[in-house]
């Protein structure tokens, strides 16, 4: 019987973002597979802009120790490996905003409800904020 070895990973982030809204992709997890760990580093399979497969490496103590590192080898802050993690990221994903309860916020600050003007100025910039954002 042969023992098959884990296959172990190094995690970045791909936020790429496109100057067009209507291409808009959300922030994913990438996984980069670990093909070789010596005692100062740990190479990895990267991608290319032309879908060349190329080695990458980190500094195996660093990241160890820190459990993420920044990797100014990668060729650009926005290369989803500039920035990798031991350990799956977790995303955070922005939240809806809540537009009944920012405008019950706004309400209840009110003045004329016992409110500041700066405390109903606050809150309406905030529904207001939020309902630009919000798509129609």
């Amino acid at each position: 019987m042969t023992d098959v070895a884990a296959v172990e990973f190094l995690y970045g982030i791909d936020a790429s973002v496109a100057d067009d809204s209507r291409f808009y992709e959300p922030p994913r997890v990438v996984r980069f597979r670990i093909t070789k760990k010596t005692p100062r580093r740990i190479y990895y399979l990267r991608r290319d802009d032309g879908d060349r497969t190329e080695t990458g490496y980190v500094d195996r103590q660093k990241i160890e120790a820190d459990g993420e590192i920044y990797n100014h080898g990668a060729g650009g802050w926005w290369a989803p490996d500039f920035h990798l993690y031991l350990t799956e990221p977790e995303l955070e994903q922005a939240q809806k905003p809540d537009l009944p309860a920012l405008k019950a916020a706004m309400a209840a600050a009110h003045p004329d409800r016992g409110g500041t003007e700066e405390a109903f100025i606050a809150a309406r910039q905030r529904y207001e904020r939020a309902r630009a954002a919000t798509p129609a």
